[in-house]
């Protein structure tokens, strides 16, 4: 599977600890957020990530700034994303069954790298359930849609 990553500079290092990791698990990673600590704007970032996603350049994303929260805003402002903020691992593997997610989020201020990582198996392990929960998710596009 291929993973697009974004983050600011408040989550370089755990970006760069969670990559390895992902690539640990077999996966692919395209690194689309800063390497570096200067101040940088976490939306641009996660309109990237949201923009690869929703292009079908990457499978799923993983988004990191301080508390998960603003990257995912502004991945969520691009058509067909689904980022959500986790702080856990059982709402991560929801997130994907339930609301089949296409990011997942967590902030580098509220989560460890030993959290982060078993958030990240969860939600990387986790299948969209479809069922009821197809119907729900086919409700965010018709919000979507009705919106300019």
């Amino acid at each position: 599977m291929k993973v697009a990553m974004g983050n600011d500079h408040a989550a370089t290092d755990l970006k760069l600890e969670i990559m390895k990791y992902v690539e640990e698990l077999g996966h692919e990673v395209i690194n689309f957020g800063t390497d570096g600590y200067e101040s940088c704007h976490y939306p641009e970032f996660g309109e990237k990530v949201g923009r690869a996603v929703a292009a079908g350049e990457a499978d799923c994303g993983i988004v990191i700034c301080g508390t998960g929260v603003g990257i995912s805003i502004a991945a969520n402002k691009v058509r067909g994303i689904r980022a959500g903020v986790c702080s856990d691992a059982t709402t991560a593997r929801l997130i994907k069954e339930h609301n089949n997610a296409n990011i997942l989020a967590f902030g580098a201020r509220i989560v460890g790298p030993e959290l982060a990582k078993d958030i990240v198996k969860a939600y990387l392990s986790a299948e969209f359930l479809g069922g009821r929960h197809k119907t729900r998710v086919d409700m965010f596009a018709q919000i979507e849609n009705r919106n300019p």
